[in-house]
């Protein structure tokens, strides 16, 4: 397994964490379908995972199993739909597109020219999580 990242500390870094049924599954997924690459994961103890780092470029991801905690948090499944989502910046959103789709991504809005200068789409992962994956940079004034 890769080191991880080495720390560094910059005001406004956000980092989405994810909670998922088999976050194993989830990894293996998100490495076939975006081209996310594990950094760190640890064990729980009993097999699953109690956290992990995922690298994508220059911005990462983490994401655990489902726990009953204070944090509350539940699957899309059990939530009966999605509250949030993640939107990926690509230079390239026609070869994720492909690559999505050939690893099973459920599509929720298929490949299209936003009136902005993106080139964008938006799939559900298989326990139901929202990513959607385009060319805009956001906060910048990149298109």
């Amino acid at each position: 397994m890769p080191a991880p990242m080495p720390a560094r500390h910059v005001p406004g870094d956000i980092v989405p964490f994810l909670r998922y049924a088999d976050p194993r599954a989830a990894i293996d997924w998100l490495e076939r379908a975006f081209g996310f690459a594990p950094i760190l994961v640890v064990d729980d103890g009993a097999g699953g995972v109690a956290h992990a780092e995922l690298r994508l470029g220059s911005s990462a991801i983490m994401l655990g199993g489902l726990k009953d905690d204070a944090l509350g948090m539940v699957s899309p499944a059990q939530a009966g739909g999605v509250t949030q989502g993640i939107y990926v910046v690509v230079d390239d959103a026609e070869a994720l597109w492909v690559k999505a789709r050939t690893a099973g991504a459920r599509v929720a809005i298929n490949i299209y020219d936003t009136p902005y200068g993106s080139r964008e789409f938006a799939v559900r992962d298989p326990e139901g999580h929202l990513w959607s994956i385009g060319t805009y940079r956001a906060g910048s004034s990149e298109g």
